[in-house]
C-alpha cells in the first residue's frame, strides 16, 4: 500500500512512523514544502521518499492530510482533483466543520473522511515525531455518512486495526463546540498564563527558580506552535468566543469572592473543579487497556 503523507510534522510524522512499524509492507511518500522538513523527514525513516503534491497523490491508495488547518481548507480540493478512482483521503485536522464544508459539493466527496486524532506534544517538526504519539489514543471521524463504506473501512483499519485507536463518530459542528472547550480554551489558557507570567516578572531568572511542577505542566502548551494554532482559533472562533466568555465567567465569580475572602465558596468552587479526577481517570484507563 503507498501512503502519502502531506506535511510532515509532528502529527504526520508520527503517523507515518506508526504505519511503517505497524502495517506490513506500506510505502510512505512524503510531501512537504519545507525542504528542510522533508530532508529530516527521509533522513529520520518517516518518509521513503520525497515527492511533489501531484506525483505523490496520483501514486498513492491513501493520502493523510496532516497539515495546519488553514492550509488543508485551500489543499484538499485540489488533492481530490488528483486522487485516482479507489483512492481515499484523510485528514487530521483539530477542527472540522470549516474543512467538511470545503468540499461538500465536491464530486469525490465520498473518498473524503474527515478525521481528528486526539494526541499532539507541544512539539513540532519531523524531529518531534515518534512512532507511539497516535497508539491507544481517542479518533474523531466526523460526518461519516457522507464517505464511502469502502472508504470509511479503509481508514478505520489503519486508525482501529493499525494504530488500536478508538474511533468515535460525531457531527462536525458538534466536533467544532465540544473541541473549544478541551481542547482549545486550554491552549489559550495556557498561552494567557505565560504571557500574564512574562509581562509581569521582568526577572526570568526568578520564573525560573520560583517555577514548580504545577507551572510547568500549565504552561507547556504556550510552548506549541502559532503558525498551526492561530489558523485553529480563527476556524472555531465562535465555539472558542463562548467558550472563553464561560471561562471569563468563572475567573471573575472567583475574583469577587476573593475579595470578598469568602474562602467558604471558593472551598465549595475548588471540591466541584475536583469531580473532573473522576472523567479523566476513566479516560486514560481505557487509553491504557488500548494501548
Amino acid at each position: 500500500m503507498n501512503i502519502s503523507i502531506i506535511g510532515l510534522g509532528l502529527l504526520g510524522g508520527s503517523t507515518a512512523l506508526a504505519l511503517k512499524e505497524r502495517l506490513p509492507g506500506v510505502r510512505i511518500i512524503g510531501v512537504d514544502t519545507s525542504r528542510q522538513h522533508a530532508a529530516q523527514a527521509l533522513a529520520l525513516g518517516i518518509a521513503d521518499k520525497i515527492l511533489p503534491l501531484t506525483e505523490a497523490v496520483a501514486q498513492s491508495d491513501v493520502v493523510v492530510v496532516a497539515v495546519p488547518v488553514d492550509t488543508i481548507v485551500e489543499m484538499l480540493p485540489q488533492v481530490l482533483d488528483l486522487i485516482t478512482d479507489g483512492a481515499v483521503v484523510v485528514d487530521l485536522g483539530s477542527t472540522k466543520e470549516c474543512i467538511c464544508q470545503v468540499v461538500d459539493s465536491h464530486p469525490r466527496r465520498s473518498r473524503f473522511v474527515a478525521g481528528h486524532p486526539i494526541a499532539g506534544t507541544e512539539r513540532s517538526g519531523p524531529v518531534a515525531a515518534f512512532n507511539e504519539l497516535l497508539i491507544g489514543k481517542q479518533m474523531i471521524i466526523c460526518d461519516r455518512e457522507r464517505s464511502d463504506v469502502d472508504a470509511l473501512e479503509i481508514i478505520e483499519n489503519i486508525f482501529r486495526n493499525r494504530l488500536r485507536m478508538q474511533i468515535s463518530y460525531m457531527d462536525g459542528a458538534d466536533h467544532d463546540r465540544h473541541i473549544a472547550y478541551v481542547s482549545h480554551l486550554s491552549h489559550i489558557s495556557s498561552f494567557a498564563l505565560s504571557n500574564t507570567v512574562l509581562a509581569k516578572e521582568k526577572d526570568e531568572q526568578s520564573i525560573f527558580e520560583m517555577a514548580g511542577s504545577g507551572f510547568s505542566s500549565t504552561v507547556r502548551l504556550a510552548k506549541s506552535n502559532p503558525s498551526m494554532w492561530a489558523p485553529i482559533f480563527i476556524q472555531n472562533a465562535q465555539n472558542v468566543s463562548q467558550s472563553l466568555s464561560a471561562y471569563i465567567d468563572e475567573l471573575q465569580q472567583f475574583k469577587v469572592w476573593l475579595e470578598e475572602q469568602n474562602e467558604e465558596n471558593m472551598y465549595r468552587w475548588m471540591e466541584d473543579a475536583n469531580g473532573i479526577r473522576t472523567i479523566l481517570s476513566g479516560i486514560h484507563s481505557n487509553e491504557e487497556n488500548q494501548a
